[in-house]
C-alpha cells in the first residue's frame, strides 16, 4: 500500500478526505502523469523565484557594496533549507497523518532522511488522483527554501553570514516547520480549525515578515540609518528581480491546488489580476500622497498584490482577487512611507512592511472573498464572519508563534556566531568585509 499523505496545501477541509471510500484509501494509485509534470514544472517555478528572483528583488534594493552578500545569504539559505528539509524538515512538517497538533511525528520509524519515501510512493491531492509523493516532496521543500530567505529582507547590510546560517537552522526547526503543519497537515491545529491558506498567507508571507521585524529590532538599525540617504543601487534588477518572482509565483499559487485542474486555474488567474491591480494602486497612492508613480512603487505593488493573494488564490473570485489586491497594496504604501519612519525601526528591505502586512490583509480578506455571494468558490456552508475568525485565529497563532521563535532562534545565533559584523565591514561592505569580492569592479 502506498503511503498516503494528505496535505493542506489547497484550501479544502479535512471533512473532504474524510469522505473518501475506505476503497480509495486503500488502493494503490498510479500518479496522475498530467499532474505529475505540472507539480514538476511548479516546483522549478518556486525555485526561480529564490535564484535569481529574490536574489535579484533584494540585491538590486541594496547599496553597491552589499549586492553580493544579500544574494549569496539567500543562496545559501535556500540550499541549507533544502538539507534540512530532507533530513528531518518534510517529517516535522508532513508526517504520519495520524499525528496532530503542532509538529508531525518525525522521530518515528521511517521518517528521517525520506527513509520511507520510494518512487513508488504517493501524496494525496485533493480529489482522488496522487501525485509522486518525491514531487511533493521538492515542491514544499522549495517553499520552506524561499520563506527562510525573505527573513533576510530586514537584516540584510550589517548581519553576518555565519550567524545567518546558524539562524536559520534554528529558525526553520523551532517556526517555519511547526506552522507549515499546524496550518497545512491534515492532523495540524489550524487546518482542523478550518483555516483558509491556499498557497502560504501565514505559513510563508506572515511568517517570514513578523520574524523580519522581531530580527531588526534585536539586530538594532545600520550605522547612519535613518539620517544618511540608503538608495537602492540598481532598479533595474529589482524590476527583472519582481518580473522573475510574478513568473515564479504561478507555480507557488496555482501549484498549491496540486493538479491541472480548474481550481489551479482560478488561482492562475487570481494571481494575474490582484497582482496588477496592487502594482498600480500603489502608483495611484504615490501620486495622491505627492510624489510621482516610481517603479519602485510599482515593483513593491506587484509584490504585495502577490503576496496578499497567496492565501486566496483559489479561494477568491477575480473581482475579490483584484479588491483584495488594491487594499493591500494601499494599506502596505501607508506603512512603509508613513508608520515605519514614524516608529523609526531599520527593516531595511520592508520584509514586514510588504510580506507581513500584505500576508495579514491576504489571510483575513480570504475569509471575505472566499463567500459564493461575492464570487467566491465557497459553498456557503460557513457565515462570513464566522470563517473571517477563523482566519483572524490563524493569523494571532502565526504571528505569536513566529514572534516567539525569531526571538530564541536569534539570540542562539548571537551565542554561536555574534550577531553583527564589526563597524569597519558594515562601512566597507559586506561583499568584500564578509566575502572578500566585489560585485562591480
Amino acid at each position: 500500500m502506498n503511503r498516503k499523505i494528505l496535505c493542506g496545501a489547497g484550501a479544502l477541509t479535512a471533512s473532504l478526505f474524510a469522505a473518501m471510500p475506505a476503497w480509495a484509501e486503500e488502493a494503490a494509485k498510479v500518479p496522475n502523469p498530467g499532474n505529475n509534470a505540472w507539480m514538476m514544472t511548479s516546483t522549478i517555478l518556486v525555485l526561480l523565484m529564490i535564484l535569481p528572483g529574490l536574489a535579484l528583488f533584494y540585491g538590486g534594493l541594496t547599496r553597491s557594496k552589499n549586492m553580493l552578500s544579500t544574494m549569496t545569504q539567500i543562496g545559501a539559505v535556500a540550499a541549507l533549507a533544502m538539507l534540512i528539509w530532507v533530513i528531518y524538515g518534510y517529517s516535522m512538517a508532513f508526517g504520519p497523518v495520524t499525528s496532530e497538533g503542532f509538529i508531525g511525528n518525525f522521530m518515528s520509524s521511517g521518517s528521517l532522511f525520506l527513509s520511507s519515501v520510494t518512487p513508488t510512493s504517493t501524496a494525496a491531492t485533493f480529489s482522488d488522483e496522487v501525485i509522486s509523493e518525491y514531487v511533493f516532496v521538492c515542491f514544499q521543500m522549495t517553499f520552506a527554501a524561499i520563506t527562510v530567505a525573505l527573513v533576510l529582507g530586514a537584516t540584510v547590510e550589517r548581519i553576518k553570514f555565519s550567524a545567518v546560517m546558524a539562524f536559520a537552522v534554528v529558525w526553520l526547526t523551532i517556526v517555519y516547520f511547526p506552522i507549515a503543519h499546524m496550518v497545512w497537515a491534515s492532523g495540524g491545529l489550524l487546518f482542523k480549525l478550518g483555516a483558509l491558506d491556499f498557497a502560504g498567507g501565514t505559513v510563508v508571507h506572515i511568517n517570514a515578515g513578523v520574524s523580519a521585524l522581531v530580527a531588526a529590532l534585536i539586530l538594532g538599525k545600520r550605522k547612519g540609518f535613518p539620517a544618511e540617504p540608503m538608495p537602492p543601487h540598481s532598479l533595474t534588477l529589482t524590476m527583472v528581480g519582481t518580473g522573475l518572482l510574478w513568473v515564479g509565483w504561478f507555480g507557488f499559487n496555482a501549484g498549491s491546488e496540486l493538479e491541472a485542474d480548474g481550481t489551479a486555474g482560478l488561482a492562475m488567474i487570481n494571481t494575474f489580476v490582484a497582482t496588477a491591480s496592487a502594482g498600480l494602486f500603489w502608483m495611484l497612492a504615490e501620486k495622491f500622497s505627492g510624489h510621482k508613480g516610481s517603479a519602485l512603487g510599482f515593483c513593491s505593488g506587484i509584490v504585495a498584490g502577490l503576496v496578499a493573494v497567496t492565501p486566496a488564490a483559489g479561494n477568491s473570485g477575480p473581482f475579490g482577487a483584484i479588491v483584495l489586491g488594491a487594499v493591500a497594496s494601499i494599506v502596505c504604501f501607508l506603512m512603509v512611507s508613513k508608520v515605519k519612519p514614524a516608529l523609526g525601526y531599520d527593516d531595511s528591505l520592508d520584509a514586514f512592511g510588504v510580506h507581513g502586512i500584505g500576508g495579514i490583509i491576504g489571510a483575513i480578506g480570504t475569509g471575505i472573498v472566499y463567500q459564493p455571494g461575492l464570487g467566491g468558490p465557497g459553498d456557503g456552508s460557513t457565515a462570513m464572519g464566522a470563517q473571517v475568525w477563523i482566519q483572524i485565529q490563524a493569523v494571532m497563532v502565526s504571528i505569536v508563534w513566529a514572534a516567539i521563535g525569531t526571538v530564541i532562534a536569534i539570540f542562539i545565533a548571537k551565542l554561536i556566531t555574534g550577531l553583527r559584523v564589526t563597524e569597519e565591514v558594515e562601512h566597507e561592505g559586506l561583499d568584500i568585509g564578509e566575502h572578500g569580492e566585489r560585485a562591480y569592479n
